[in-house]
């Protein structure tokens, strides 16, 4: 216990540690006097906690409460607890024997929450004073010695030895006081007749009554109290009891009957009829809360009571007859309050630390909370929780004083903000609760590396794009924030055989934006890959990377090319035939590729410039040139043909061969490099039908055995074509066409006779489709028309066939298998200007 002085008496109590509450909280208590200076110093917080003085700095120190002024602070280089606002008890704690202060003090690392209680002693000063400054009593000559009559109560704010003791009267020789004790409503005084008084020698008295309190030195306050000695009643009303004490709940209705006073008068007549009076006694006026029945001397409650404002009434109340002059007797009414769970908890935050890092570990502290609650007893013990499942818990530090921690792992990127509502509920009788929700924000952490929605990247580029197009715009997504979900984008490998891919690519970092340095030759390069990075600006950043895969697509920037013998660029080539050539008759056969692939590879042959009667004609897919009709002697005997090869190409790439052909009256004259036409025979022998049927026999097993393993090895390879490889047919100098996707590759001969058929193998363009319709144009070409799925668009496909002038030829177009695959699709061209589609569907024996 420290003892000073300055400006007054100041008591300082210092306690130890009293207790502490799971390793983080203790109490202190100390004792200080109100009015003191500023500066003051209350206690040593260091000292009395073991903490180093030289580490309250770093430990952040600091002293919180719940009061509208900061009444005190911390010294964080001597750790001395002082006062920095004036203290007026009075103020703080009205009408209260005991004024205490709870305070915390809070430090860091570790964090700790210690509770200090300050005791508020005291000071006397303020003097005792009457609400009265004057007092009129009316007193009976002849009355006895020993009558006794209330004087007004001094009233003085101050509480202990300060308040008001005791009560001095003015010499005479009539009256003398008779001070009595009140219990905690301080000290009585009662004015007592000594000497009977005589009117005629003096009717009126002039006194000073003096409050004096217990103070060092004493304050003091007086009252005028004026005597009228008039003629006395003989008999004074008496009460049954001298006081009557009752219990009353305190949230009973307005006219709850009380109690019922009685009094009785020995006198006759009027001066035995009795009413009865509230005194006024102090501040306190007992009619605004209570009625008074003035002729039954029943009480009734008037206005509500509150437990939490005052326990209980003590109450002045009179008897007075109507006798000239009237008498009266008093008595007390003591009224106590009987609390009722009417108040609910109050939930208040001391500090709140928000954000709060998403990192944080269990423990940390985010707010200080204190629960109150104005009942009493048990309807003032109050239980705090947290409701629903969050990572957040309360820890009791010290009653009703509580720390929000943190009880789980935080993620911002699910939840960014708690709204954590706290409960409180105390043990009444039905119990009340209340609640508060407390707001905390959580800050981003870089524990998220950018994402790509995709592991592989397939992008499409047409090939002879300019230098600076944009490819494609690489995206990750970050779900972190700020800095922490900016990201960068680099690339990470080379592009090809170690060459650096910024010499061939150049990337935005910020947007992510893929621009071409140089432009691409799909007949060169027809795919490459290569990995960008996307790498985040937080502390240490995060990546990931993601592969690019570039397909390079097709243009039609090749023409066709003409193979040998005959010589491209409209050089001049010469073929011979017979004047008895017949209509069919072979002439030349013109072979031609091109270096692009697809549509834009596949040829097709016309002829452009045809003189003699138009004789010839060419077959758009096989090449062949052969004779239309007979010759007539009207005919030319030298004609140019002009063959131009087309591929089909958006637009169309063409080349063009010319041929000489020359008409000569022999067939020894006739020399070609392919074949004869074979001279037809004017006897037609059984042998000879024999042989013919056995020849159309094996030419039909052998068509259909080509068919059959034409369409197996179409069904089997189609499925591993790759998706990003572009088909190609090609024409081999052989007179075979090739069809290739990826590495898979089907070659198929042309028969040189009159008898051939001619098989061209057609990739499946479209996903699986409504409605397919293939129609005979003319007689070089068919249209087929596709309807695709879930759309209106339909498109239209034209293939050119050709026909021979044979009744029994057969041309055959086989089609992949669309989606579902299928096993064959076979489009047979009969003779005349009809067509037969067969298709085998999946898992049935249904043949349309």
């Amino acid at each position: 216990m420290f003892w000073a002085t300055q400006h007054g008496h100041l008591w300082i109590y210092s306690a130890a540690l009293l207790s502490l509450c799971e390793r983080s909280t203790s109490q202190l208590s100390y004792s200080v006097s109100e009015e003191v200076n500023k500066g003051t110093v209350v206690g040593n917080v260091a000292k009395d906690l073991n903490l180093n003085a030289h580490d309250l700095n770093t430990r952040d120190l600091r002293v919180v409460s719940g009061f509208s002024k900061a009444y005190f602070g911390v010294n964080l280089k001597t750790g001395n607890l002082f006062v920095t606002e004036r203290i007026d008890r009075e103020e703080l704690c009205p009408h209260a024997l005991k004024c205490s202060m709870k305070i915390q003090a809070a430090i860091s690392n570790p964090m700790n929450v210690h509770r200090i209680e300050i005791n508020v002693l005291d000071v006397n000063d303020n003097s005792p004073l009457f609400i009265e400054q004057t007092h009129t009593l009316n007193i009976w000559e002849s009355l006895s010695p020993g009558e006794r009559y209330p004087l007004p109560a001094a009233v003085d704010p101050d509480v202990g030895s300060n308040a008001v003791k005791s009560y001095k009267l003015s010499q005479n020789e009539h009256f003398s006081l008779d001070v009595q004790s009140g219990g905690e409503h301080g000290v009585l005084a009662e004015l007592v007749l000594q000497k009977a008084l005589d009117r005629e020698k003096e009717s009126a008295i002039k006194l000073v009554v003096t409050a004096v309190d217990g103070g060092m030195p004493p304050r003091s306050g007086t009252l005028q109290l004026t005597v009228n000695v008039i003629d006395v009643n003989d008999n004074s009303p008496v009460f049954s009891k001298s006081l009557y004490k009752v219990q009353i709940r305190e949230n009973v209705s307005p006219g709850t009957f009380v109690v019922k006073l009685n009094a009785t008068d020995l006198d006759e007549g009027v001066n035995s009829d009795i009413r009865y009076f509230f005194i006024k006694t102090g501040t306190i006026d007992p009619s605004s809360l209570f009625d008074l029945n003035a002729e039954t001397g029943e009480v009734a409650v008037k206005e509500g009571l509150d437990y939490e404002e005052t326990r209980a009434y003590e109450i002045r109340v009179q008897a007075k007859d109507k006798g000239v002059p009237p008498r009266s007797a008093h008595a007390k009414l003591l009224i106590e309050v009987i609390d009722v769970n009417d108040n609910s908890p109050e939930i208040s935050v001391t500090s709140l630390m928000t954000p709060v890092r998403e990192d944080a570990e269990q423990g940390t502290v985010v707010a200080f909370i204190t629960v109150s609650d104005k009942d009493g007893g048990k309807n003032g013990i109050t239980r705090c929780s947290v409701a629903g499942s969050l990572p957040f818990k309360l820890k009791s530090n010290y009653k009703n004083d509580y720390s929000l921690v943190v009880d789980g792992p935080l993620d911002r990127e699910n939840i960014s903000t708690y709204e954590i509502t706290v409960t409180a509920l105390d043990e009444g009788s039905p119990c009340l609760s209340s609640i508060k929700v407390i707001t905390v924000q959580v800050a981003d952490v870089n524990d998220n590396a950018p994402r790509f929605t995709e592991p592989v990247i397939h992008v499409f580029v047409k090939e002879n794009s300019p230098v600076g197009s944009k490819l494609c715009t690489i995206s990750a997504i970050d779900t972190d924030a700020d800095d922490n979900a900016k990201v960068i984008y680099r690339f990470s490998n080379a592009f090809q055989k170690s060459m650096p891919v910024s010499s061939v690519l150049r990337i935005n970092s910020n947007t992510g934006d893929v621009i071409s340095l140089q432009s691409f030759n799909y007949e060169e390069l027809k795919t490459f890959k290569f990995q960008v990075q996307a790498t985040d600006s937080g502390v240490p950043p995060l990546s990931s990377n993601v592969t690019v895969n570039v397909l390079i697509l097709d243009e039609n920037d090749n023409n066709p090319t003409i193979l040998a013998p005959y010589s491209e660029l409209g050089s001049v080539n010469s073929e011979t035939i017979p004047y008895s050539a017949e209509a069919g008759y072979f002439v030349a056969k013109i072979r031609a590729v091109d270096a692009d692939s697809g549509y834009n590879a596949l040829l097709s042959y016309h002829l452009s410039e045809s003189k003699g009667n138009n004789l010839f004609r060419i077959g758009t897919s096989s090449g062949e040139i052969r004779t239309k009709r007979r010759m007539s002697d009207n005919d030319l005997k030298t004609h140019s043909v002009v063959v131009l090869v087309s591929d089909n190409g958006e637009p169309s790439l063409s080349a063009t061969v010319s041929i000489d052909v020359m008409v000569v009256e022999s067939t020894a004259d006739v020399q070609t490099q392919f074949r004869h036409v074979p001279i037809k025979e004017d006897n037609f022998s059984d042998l000879n039908l024999y042989l013919l049927i056995a020849i159309v026999s094996v030419s039909v097993i052998f068509l259909l055995s080509l068919i059959s393993l034409i369409a197996v090895r179409c069904h089997r390879t189609d499925s591993d074509f790759s998706r990003y490889s572009a088909p190609m047919i090609t024409t081999h100098p052989d007179g075979s066409w090739s069809y290739s996707k990826a590495t898979q590759q089907y070659d198929v001969c042309f028969s040189s006779d009159t008898l051939k058929s001619d098989v061209v193998v057609f990739p499946a363009p479209f996903p699986p489709v409504d409605a397919e319709l293939i129609s005979i144009n003319g007689t070089d070409t068919f249209t087929r028309t596709q309807t695709l799925p879930s759309t209106d668009k339909v498109t239209t496909q034209q293939y050119d066939v050709c026909f021979s002038s044979d009744t029994l030829k057969s041309d055959v177009v086989v089609f992949p298998a669309p989606f579902p695959p299928v096993d064959a699709e076979l489009i047979s061209i009969n003779g005349g200007d009809t067509f037969t589609r067969t298709q085998t569907l999946p898992n049935t024996e249904k043949v349309s």
